[in-house]
């Protein structure tokens, strides 16, 4: 009978799996990205295996209805696919890679971004206890794929049809989705990201400032105050989440934001340094080149080659919401 209900799940789990990626490659026909009504509702297509892809991660669910990918955090490598999803709790600077694509096979798939209030909310309605039946460190994770869960994503998907219908069921598909999550194996890594005063909590509002004051100096006594923290512990927590310093963090927010001034905004390369905080212009380059593998003229050069992968959102605009790398 258990080998029964086993199989009865994963026929619903590979049909539903068929209608969705179905309904993605429709969406993402001729592109890679597609920016849906739902401001935090975004689909994508690769038709390729790629190279590792610098990006900045925010706080998501994503799911793969076809192919497979992976995100590089630190040392950690996070490989995602049909049975697997991924969720991110930090705005986090990572490396995204697509693992398996061909045009006849693309790797599709969607990102919704986590609403940490609504995730607050459910535990306050239910009562939930958090769990421990698995560890809750980290800053992203992988979690089962279950019929439960990518049922709410297919009715989410195919509302994207009914635009006068959107608006008004949208968010009630997304507050299931948040409490699906919260009934799944993610619920204790939920459960830490949403409670006031957690380690997750305080780096988030660090994380918060640093976006916020990118061009000015660091100050880590500042920081860890904002954080409600000392300085050492503030250096502990926010490396185990981030896989960086605060600095390396703030030097990787100036980066970003300065490539996508020089990208989208056309600025050169000094006036993209100074608008960003750096001094000097050659510091700039070189630590440009170190993260993004060739000097800026020739970085730009490349992207503005592509014109589907980085033109149409900020790659990590401290100053704005960012998009997620993920796609």
């Amino acid at each position: 009978m258990q080998g029964d209900g086993l199989e009865q799940e994963a026929l619903a789990l590979g049909a539903l799996h068929a209608r969705l990626s179905a309904l993605v490659e429709r969406w993402t026909a001729g592109v890679e990205d597609c920016q849906t009504p739902r401001e935090n509702l975004l689909l994508f297509r690769r038709e390729a295996p790629t190279g590792p892809c610098s990006c900045l991660v925010e706080p998501s669910i994503v799911l793969v209805v076809q192919g497979a990918k992976q995100l590089l955090i630190g040392d950690h490598a996070y490989a995602y696919d049909q049975q697997r999803f991924l969720i991110t709790a930090l705005d986090l600077p990572g490396t995204s890679q697509v693992l398996e694509a061909s045009p006849e096979h693309p790797c599709l798939g969607l990102v919704l971004r986590l609403d940490l209030r609504i995730v607050a909310e459910l535990i306050a309605q239910t009562g939930a206890a958090p769990t421990r039946d698995r560890a809750a460190g980290g800053s992203a994770a992988l979690g089962t794929v279950t019929a439960s869960l990518l049922e709410p994503f297919h009715r989410l998907v195919t509302l994207l049809d009914e635009p006068e219908a959107l608006n008004v069921l949208a968010p009630l598909i997304e507050r299931e989705i948040h409490y699906r999550l919260l009934t799944s194996d993610m619920a204790a890594r939920l459960w830490q990201i949403a409670s006031a005063g957690s380690q997750s909590q305080r780096i988030a509002r660090a994380i918060e400032w640093l976006k916020a004051h990118y061009a000015q100096p660091l100050r880590v006594e500042e920081l860890a105050a904002q954080a409600q923290m000392s300085q050492s512990t503030l250096h502990h927590h926010f490396r185990q989440l981030t896989a960086m310093s605060p600095l390396q963090y703030q030097k990787w927010l100036r980066l970003s934001e300065a490539r996508r001034l020089m990208l989208n905004e056309r600025l050169d390369a000094a006036s993209a340094a100074f608008q960003v905080g750096y001094e000097s212009p050659s510091q700039f380059s070189r630590e440009y080149s170190r993260l993004f593998g060739s000097p800026p003229r020739r970085d730009i050069e490349g992207l503005r080659g592509r014109p589907t992968a980085a033109e149409s959102a900020p790659v990590g605009a401290p100053s704005r919401p960012p998009r997620s790398g993920l796609r």
